[in-house]
């Protein structure tokens, strides 16, 4: 996938360090390995290096050894990230005997030597589940200044290219939050905006997606779009975002020129962010089945540093791309 080929180069131009803390499972363990060969990103492994080593040898991988391997049980760093538990969470409790108990847990440490500047983000979550992989990291790492909310984007590849940027869109959020308010729904349309520009490379045009155009229906969550448009205007001034607007009116420039007439985004957006999580999801599905459109994602984005959760069913290729995806959003965020 062209896309992908392009996330890719950018991601071994970036080099970043990406910490990966499932290092017993065999289909981490193969990613590694083919992230290493294609000079992707640094890898840390966290686990056993014996037992690492030896899996890698059943598995036939020849490059796991260039990979850091971190044991959680003792290495070096151990009392550091504990005393970083401790002087982050003494308020909620957190205790030398307790830091020092849980930094044993991989996804923990995962989440720490990421907020002490030692790696730049973190892939999980193909052999636990999302609220583990997620709990470290609202714990310690926490979300970007200004946002509130964590919400997940696909970048949608559509067969016709006629849309969006040469058929590419980015839907949010299809993933994480279920029903935001005005203020967390603009966050979303920023971060979003974000993740555009890091993993796609392009200038957001932001549409909000409602069942009304510029006041053709009277809702109350009609209201809610109309206000976080209003309010995304305000946390980034210069950001292309209009709303509230019909899909058709979004994607289609004679609608837009009929429905949103002297709009900006009418028929030219790139950028899609669905008023919920429900409606997000639904729509992304029915791209992906009916239209015969590539999902990229979930893409996690409003944490302070990239953390992505990957699905307990995915494959050694999800997880490869996934590494790329969340170093370019590491550059990203530093920008």
């Amino acid at each position: 996938m062209e896309l992908l080929n392009k996330i890719k180069d950018r991601s071994r131009q970036l080099d970043r360090h990406i910490v990966l803390p499932e290092g017993f499972e065999d289909r981490t363990l193969m990613a590694a390995d083919r992230i290493i060969t294609q000079r992707l990103a640094r890898i840390t492994l966290i686990g056993d290096e014996n037992m690492i080593k030896k899996q890698a040898g059943t598995l036939g991988l020849k490059n796991i050894n260039q990979a850091g391997i971190l044991n959680p049980e003792n290495h070096p760093d151990k009392e550091r990230y504990a005393e970083l538990m401790v002087s982050l969470r003494k308020q909620k409790g957190m205790t030398m005997d307790k830091a020092l108990k849980l930094i044993t847990d991989p996804l923990y440490l995962a989440t720490l030597m990421i907020k002490a500047g030692d790696a730049d983000g973190e892939v999980a979550g193909a052999a636990n589940a999302t609220g583990d992989v997620l709990r470290p990291a609202f714990q310690y790492v926490k979300t970007q200044p200004g946002i509130t909310v964590v919400s997940g984007a696909f970048l949608m590849i559509l067969q016709n290219k006629k849309f969006g940027e040469d058929g590419l869109i980015v839907f949010a959020d299809c993933a994480v939050y279920p029903d935001p308010t005005a203020s967390e729904l603009a966050e979303i349309a920023v971060t979003t905006a974000k993740t555009t520009r890091a993993i796609a490379q392009f200038e957001p045009k932001v549409a909000m997606l409602s069942f009304s155009t510029k006041g053709s229906a009277q809702h109350e969550m009609v209201d809610k779009v109309a206000e976080a448009t209003r309010i995304a205007h305000q946390l980034d001034p210069d950001l292309m975002i209009d709303g509230e607007m019909q899909a058709d009116a979004a994607i289609i420039e004679s609608i837009g020129e009929k429905k949103a007439p002297g709009s900006t985004i009418a028929g030219k957006a790139n950028v899609l962010i669905f008023p919920t999580m429900e409606a997000g999801n639904i729509a992304y599905k029915l791209v992906q089945r009916l239209a015969g459109a590539e999902a990229v994602g979930p893409i996690l984005q409003g944490m302070a540093a990239p953390i992505n959760d990957l699905s307990r069913g995915c494959s050694v290729d999800d997880i490869v791309n996934l590494v790329a995806i969340t170093a370019n959003q590491a550059a990203g965020l530093k920008k």
